[in-house]
Formats: C-alpha cells, structure tokens, sequence
C-alpha cells in the first residue's frame, strides 16, 4: 500500500493539476478588477523574458502634414513608441501536511477529506492576498504593482521604470475633492453633486476620441453616494456582470462597479481604459503545482504552489483616480 504520505501528495498535485482553472475563476469571482480585465482579454500568459516588457503608445505621429503638389513631405522619424519594463514578481503559497495529520487521516474518505480542506485553505489564502495585491501600491517586497500604483493618488511615481516626475506623458489624471482639477473651492460630495462636480470633469480629462474609461471601480461609500444619485435611472448592464456576482451600474459607456472587501482604499474611484492594463502571468507559473519538496528536519509534507507575473500598463495618461 502507498504510504499516506505519497496518497497525500498525489492527492494535491492531481486536485491542482485537473483544476487549475476553476481556482483561477475563483479569483476572477472574488475580485470585480480581476474579472473585468479577464473578460476584457488582458490576462495573458508570457513564456519568459528577463522583464515584462510593455511598448507605449503615448505620442502623435508628427508627419502627419497637409500639402499641396509639389510640397515637401515630413518623413522624419517619430518617436512615437518606447517601452515600459515591469520586473517579474513572484507568489507561492504552500500545502502542507505533518507526518502525524497523514497518518491519523491515512484512510480513505479521511485523507481526501485532509486534502480538500488544505487545498480549499490554501486557494482562499492566495484569493484573498491577491485581492489585495491587486489594489496595492506595489511597495511592500516583492508585491506586484497594483492599481494604486499604475493610478497613483499624487498621479506620478515611477512605474514600469519610468518616472512620471520627469516625463508627463506618463502621469496619470487626479481628481480631488479637495482639490477639484476643474479648478474652484473643495467639493463637499453627496449624492446630488457626485456626477457633475467630481465625475465629468474627470471623465472629459481622459476622453482621447475612441479612447475613454470602459470601466469604473468604486470603494463602498462612492459607490453608494452614486447609486443614491441614480434613484430615478438606475442603469445597470448585462446580466452577465450580475450573474458573476457584481451588482454592476453604467456612467456614460462605463461599467460602475464597487469592489468593498477587496483591497480597495476608501473614498476611491479609479477611472480605468482596460485597453492598456494587462495582467501578465508566466505558463509555468500560474498556479502551478510543484514536486513536493519534503523539509530535511521535519516530518511533513510541503507542496508549493506558484505564481508569478506583474500588472502592467501601457498608457498612464488615459487612467485616473477620483479620491477624497
């Protein structure tokens, strides 16, 4: 008979392996930013790379000319795309069981028993983190870059190796209710002001003709300020964003959506253009189960589970943030 220890280890290894992506879904369902850059079809699998690379598109084509006949062209060289580099982060979370939990669990329905509820812990542990990873600032070691980093609350930093405070095609817009950027005295919020005084203005900054916010996240108390302001229009979208789990509102060709609970700083709106947010993940390394690596001093078994990748964006100037 296989010893338990090798029936737990198959056990995990064969869980993840054949349901790699339900647990991925699980994350999607967990966190509204996360399910709508998947359904947007920005989390892409890379398959190595010493960095992420990002190319950008941040200026005009400057030979771009009105002639007649014999006028000389403009065929001078446009500078048009550089390139953001986003280093490779790096998560693992561990299953782990002791010698002495896999043999007290060493029959049958008990050690399956064992092994659903370790993979089940280990899955929740990683859902949630992420969730929180994903709002990050990106500050804490080795933490991807989140969305108060790629949207920062000052509108600069340096992201993607690129800084913001010497290049200002790379800042993003700021709203600021105390600091309105229309301009005038601070804003007292409620929901008969929400829109027109704190959202359009921002809204009309990152409008770029096509190109404007497909999706807004809000923290609890905005959100609720905005559904109060929609009492007699509520709009709401397909059924498909409240099927998921995600009571989901419509500003203009926006989705409005609050995301409480998962990261997100109170008295926060993040204006995003999901065309240039990726999550990137590597193929190796997106959720996936390693050879159990059994500790030389103790009796267990531990096998990891590993991720690796980063949030990256390509264009800073067509995201912004509205915040107290």
């Amino acid at each position: 008979m296989p010893s338990p220890n090798a029936i737990f280890t198959e056990l995990v290894s064969t869980t993840f392996r054949k349901h790699g992506k339900q647990f991925i879904d699980n994350v999607s369902k967990n966190n509204a930013l996360y399910k709508e850059i998947a359904d947007k079809g920005q989390v892409t699998l890379e398959d190595g790379g010493l960095t992420l690379v990002e190319p950008l598109d941040y200026a005009s084509n400057i030979t771009y000319q009105r002639y007649s006949g014999y006028d000389t062209l403009n065929v001078n060289a446009s500078d048009v795309l550089t390139s953001a580099e986003f280093q490779w982060r790096q998560i693992a979370i561990n299953v782990v069981a002791s010698g002495l939990e896999m043999r007290i669990n060493s029959g049958d329905s008990r050690i399956i028993n064992l092994v659903k509820s370790r993979t089940k812990n280990a899955m929740r542990t990683f859902r949630n983190n992420f969730s929180f990873d994903l709002y990050s600032d990106g500050t804490a070691s080795n933490q991807i870059n989140g969305l108060q980093a790629l949207v920062a609350d000052t509108g600069l930093g340096t992201v993607g190796g690129i800084d913001a405070n010497q290049w200002a095609f790379w800042q993003n817009k700021v709203q600021s209710a105390a600091n309105p950027i229309q301009g005038g005295g601070a804003i007292v919020l409620s929901a008969s002001n929400i829109e027109t005084a704190f959202m359009l203005p921002l809204y009309l900054e990152l409008v770029r003709g096509d190109d404007q916010p497909d999706l807004i996240i809000m923290s609890n108390d905005y959100y609720s300020m905005f559904e109060a302001s929609q009492v007699s229009l509520k709009r709401y979208t397909k059924e498909d964003s409240v099927s998921a789990g995600f009571v989901t509102l419509q500003y203009k060709r926006a989705k409005v959506i609050f995301d409480g609970g998962s990261g997100i700083p109170d008295s926060h709106m993040y204006f995003l253009n999901t065309d240039y947010i990726k999550l990137r993940a590597h193929t190796d390394a997106n959720l996936s189960v390693l050879d159990e690596a059994k500790p030389y001093n103790q009796d267990a078994a531990v096998i990891p589970v590993l991720w690796m990748g980063n949030m990256t964006v390509s264009n800073r100037r067509l995201q912004g943030v509205a915040k107290a």
